[in-house]
């Protein structure tokens, strides 16, 4: 009893809310660039944060990241081997172009490629693997049971220069039953718990606060704008 009660309230009003974090209706369920990135693929949730900035004081963080460059700015320990992530802007990390390889990870074995950029606007970084966590080459054909997916960043200037951040892409997945269940049990926590963190600390460094104000649980819980409860459109 007590175990279906929890289950039910996790699936009614914690995923949901977890999953498209502090983001409005428009940005879950309007246009999202990217879409013709991943073929056959669905769009993922959707997370946002207003930052402080002008989005040309936000971009130059977003270009230099990587394991192999400025880290994630999330929780170092767990994505960047314990290498903390930079506090400053590195002019040689500046440079970014389609197609460009950025390590997901301290090893190097995997990474996201550079799928679209627009200055100041749009960057969508691809990831392509098999479900035992081997890359493939995205231009190639796709492996039996695989998951191909865009981690998107895309910047709206706001009045007063700031700039709304909204985080989303899209996912194509097979066999649709394991790889879903793996996202309900793993994926999904774990992208709520590092992407909060990363824009934490993006606004931080973007604001030149010395203190980040962050995403609170009463935040992210809170009623959301006009009575609408976010949701996700499952893949």
């Amino acid at each position: 009893m007590t175990a279906g009660l929890l289950t039910a309230a996790y699936g009614l009003w914690v995923r949901p809310r977890m999953l498209n974090t502090c983001a409005t209706r428009e940005e879950i369920e309007g246009p999202f660039p990217g879409a013709d990135i991943v073929p056959e693929g669905k769009r993922t949730p959707t997370m946002a944060i207003t930052v402080e900035a002008p989005p040309s004081r936000v971009w130059p963080w977003l270009v230099q990241m990587g394991c192999d460059r400025a880290g994630w700015y999330s929780w170092d320990r767990l994505d960047n081997a314990g290498r903390p992530s930079a506090t400053r802007l590195h002019p040689e990390w500046q440079s970014l172009q389609v197609g460009q390889r950025i390590a997901a990870d301290p090893s190097g074995a995997h990474w996201f490629e550079v799928a679209a950029l627009e200055p100041e606007r749009f960057l969508g970084l691809r990831a392509t693997f098999t479900l035992l966590g081997r890359p493939y080459p995205a231009s190639g054909p796709r492996p039996p049971r695989f998951v191909d997916s865009l981690w998107a960043f895309q910047l709206k200037p706001l009045p007063q220069e700031r700039t709304r951040l909204v985080v989303s892409g899209y996912s194509a997945q097979r066999p649709w039953l394991l790889t879903t269940l793996n996202g309900l049990l793993f994926w999904e926590p774990a992208h709520w718990i590092m992407q909060t963190r990363q824009f934490r600390n993006l606004q931080s460094r973007a604001e030149g606060s010395a203190s980040p104000r962050g995403i609170g649980l009463t935040q992210w819980m809170a009623p959301h704008p006009s009575g609408f409860q976010p949701h996700h459109r499952a893949p």
